[in-house]
């Protein structure tokens, strides 16, 4: 016999029936409306690098100095090349014939397609051991493969004994190009696996993980669409790693959505017989759960708009898009599918129509890993939470070896890097900042004085300014002025001005991506205050520099305000002010545990060089943003069963029903985030392992023991100011039975 409440009997007695033909058409609508949508965004895989750029400069503040001095730049200099570093190495001196035959080589490399005609001649180093020369590559051609052609030619025609390699700006790009090849096909691949095979193992059956993983992946084609066109109209800005967060977001989002929907599904299937009405039950019981999480979600990532560094603004709108279509799809695509399969969407462990064993149940499972686990809340709740907490807290102290102040160009990469073992060759034959010089545009009357400034610095080799007269385009600066490049008798050249400008290089001692020479850049700036004031100084280091500080910026501006935006979306949900600050007072300590066990991960372990300084940013982002997922997903069903039998029987109600959904759902947003890694960026390698780690620490411990043990502790209190917390129905610690 089925029980059901008066009110529940009249509005099933008022509900209106919907046509049979409606039933059927509707379903098929949105099925092939998705289905049309996929098909028009599926080719959009591997065309993204056409509209994207990993350009740092690009995304920089208009107002800071390396940007302004990039976009000067194309006045002193019509060439957009990017400069590529020939490096020459060999055991002992070169000889004349070797010199001669190398130069032959440069010649010929100047042929290859994508390379522009100004290859400088070949100049080499004072200990006779190694050999350098510039060499632009268009930028109307493909670096990555362009780099690959030259490297392979030098390679093959270099004189037997000499080693050669390809660094410089040109050869850092051609890595991230290697990097982030993989990001459409291998990535993809990888995350797609890795959820199929955890859906298999929580649904033992085929048609259900086909219809969540069609769910996830017809969502990112509908995502990948948009953005690829907002990026084409240059309505927002889109780079390699924006993409691999974008793919990963919305099959994970997608995939915990559509877990919540199944599941409310699958109650629904026990107590209805008709499909239709168990389907619009589903809807009805995850609509407001998926649409406040996506909703919390996408204002953590919209608060991202606020940031100074375009990397970081851009990620939001992109990343929110995702979402979007992420709980659409859940909340159309997969019921409609649902609705199409019926019961045989869980063959062939088909869910049973038996409302009376329901009934009997109390709409809660009397035995599992998770009702054993209310039990245990039940019996200890102090214990347990004050334990997890204390653990927490314990494991979040190795946030003091976080090592997030930055990390060289060089590093970015990981794995094995031409350009990095060009650079280390290079400054162990020439200046370290060969071939990326710092750029200086400053007034013409100031130019002795930021000459001289440039020169007492020790992390400066030599100085050159911008010449219209110089073969090479060029000349040396000294204290005596500027030196004639040509035979004797050569008069001194006069500086390019541009609106009164002139542009230095200055070739830095250290390595040009190197904490030194970042310093030195930071420290000329400082000095030209006081005695050059109109010096802007830019160039790859003080990109870095700049990007470094933005990240900053951005990294203490936007964790609060995440904080203060999730607090106020959990309080309108939950109808509490007390509730939503302790969830979020539990999530902190689990990001903080996360970013401490991460920091020593890293440094004893993985052994990484250190880390950006956006990395504890957008880990906090995804951490706290999707933590709170699970606070949504346990406690809107704690709450709802509160409403029917006190506040500690729906804590231990919500947490034996959503147990096994949260702790599924946990595991396949881990699983996609650690896909991540197989993207050799050492940013993404470390996010990959803070949010898996984390997402893991969220699902197996502050919701399955810290939340629900310190909500079973307090009791009613926990919902004020709310009617809630006044609840009629008694709050007794006494043990029940759940």
């Amino acid at each position: 016999m089925t029980h059901t409440t008066r009110s529940e009997r009249r509005a099933a007695a008022d509900r209106p029936a919907v046509p049979k033909w409606l039933r059927i058409l509707l379903p098929a609508a949105l099925i092939l409306t998705w289905l049309t949508v996929a098909g028009i965004g599926g080719p959009y895989f591997g065309k993204v690098d056409e509209v994207s750029s990993n350009d740092q400069t690009s995304y920089l503040p208009e107002s800071a100095d390396a940007t302004r001095v990039q976009e000067m730049l194309g006045d002193f200099d019509d060439t957009e090349a990017i400069p590529a570093l020939v490096v020459f190495v060999a055991d002992e001196q070169l000889t004349d014939e070797q010199l001669s035959s190398l130069s032959e080589v440069m010649t010929k490399v100047a042929t290859i397609e994508g390379i522009g005609a100004d290859v400088s001649p070949l100049i080499p180093s004072e200990d006779g051991l190694a050999a350098q020369a510039f060499v632009p590559i268009l930028s109307s051609a493909e670096v990555g493969d362009t780099v690959a052609e030259l490297s392979a030619e030098l390679a093959t025609t270099a004189p037997e004994g000499i080693e050669t390699f390809v660094t410089g700006p040109a050869g850092f790009t051609a890595d991230l190009v290697s990097a982030f090849a993989g990001i459409d096909g291998l990535l993809l691949g990888v995350a797609l696996l890795a959820v199929l095979v955890i859906l298999l193992l929580v649904y033992r059956s085929f048609l259900l993980p086909i219809a969540v993983l069609s769910t996830s992946l017809f969502a990112l084609c509908a995502a990948l669409l948009t953005v690829w066109w907002l990026a084409k109209w240059d309505i927002l800005l889109l780079s390699g790693q924006t993409q691999g967060i974008l793919f990963i977001l919305v099959i994970g989002a997608a995939t915990d959505y559509s877990l919540l929907l199944v599941a409310r599904y699958r109650e629904a299937l026990r107590v209805e017989n008709d499909k239709w009405v168990a389907t619009m039950s589903a809807i009805k019981g995850s609509f407001e759960p998926i649409l406040a999480s996506g909703g919390t979600v996408i204002a953590g990532l919209l608060c991202l708009l606020l940031s100074d560094l375009k990397s970081n603004s851009a990620l939001g709108p992109v990343a929110s898009i995702g979402i979007i279509f992420a709980m659409l799809s859940a909340l159309t695509l997969l019921p409609a599918m649902l609705f199409a399969f019926g019961r045989a969407a869980f063959w062939p462990r088909r869910p049973r129509f038996e409302p009376d064993v329901v009934a009997a149940e109390h709409g809660m499972p009397d035995r599992g890993l998770w009702t054993k686990l209310a039990h245990l809340v039940q019996r200890r709740p102090r214990i347990i939470w004050v334990a997890t907490t204390l653990v927490l807290l314990i494991g979040a102290l190795g946030v003091t070896q976080l090592k997030a102040d930055g990390v060289a160009q060089s590093e970015l990469v990981l794995g094995q890097s031409e350009a990095r073992d060009g650079q280390q060759a290079l400054g162990e034959h020439f200046p370290g900042g060969s071939g990326s010089p710092a750029l200086i545009i400053v007034d013409e009357s100031e130019m002795d004085d930021a000459v001289a400034v440039l020169l007492a610095d020790d992390g400066i080799d030599g100085v050159a300014v911008t010449t219209e007269d110089s073969p090479s385009g060029s000349a040396p600066v000294t204290a005596e002025g500027i030196t004639p490049v040509g035979p004797p008798g050569t008069p001194e050249p006069s500086p390019t001005t541009v609106d009164g400008q002139v542009l230095l290089r200055a070739t830095l001692t250290d390595a040009a991506d190197s904490a030194a020479a970042g310093q030195t850049v930071t420290d000329l700036r400082a000095e030209f205050v006081d005695t050059a004031p109109s010096a802007l100084v830019g160039g790859v280091t003080a990109t870095a520099v700049d990007t470094n500080t933005a990240s900053i910026h951005d990294r203490n501006l936007i964790i609060p305000l995440v904080l203060a935006v999730i607090t106020l979306i959990l309080m309108v949900l939950l109808r509490s002010v007390l509730a939503p600050v302790l969830l979020i007072i539990t999530t902190v300590i689990s990001f903080g545990t996360a970013m401490g066990v991460s920091a020593l991960v890293f440094n004893g372990l993985f052994q990484f060089p250190g880390a950006d300084p956006a990395v504890p940013l957008f880990g906090f982002i995804f951490l706290v943003a999707l933590g709170i997922d699970y606070n949504i997903f346990l406690m809107t069903r704690v709450r709802e069963e509160s409403l029917q039998h006190g506040t500690r029987k729906g804590v231990l109600r919500g947490l034996a029903i959503t147990g096994g959904v949260i702790t599924s759902a946990g595991l396949v947003l881990a699983a996609t985030f650690t896909a991540l890694a197989v993207i050799p960026i050492l940013f993404l390698v470390q996010l990959a392992f803070i949010v898996a780690f984390g997402v893991l620490l969220d699902t197996f411990v502050v919701r399955t023991l810290l939340v629900p043990a310190l909500s079973y502790d307090l009791g009613r209190v926990i919902w004020w100011p709310s009617k809630l917390s006044k609840h009629p129905q008694p709050e007794s610690h006494e043990p029940e039975a759940p």
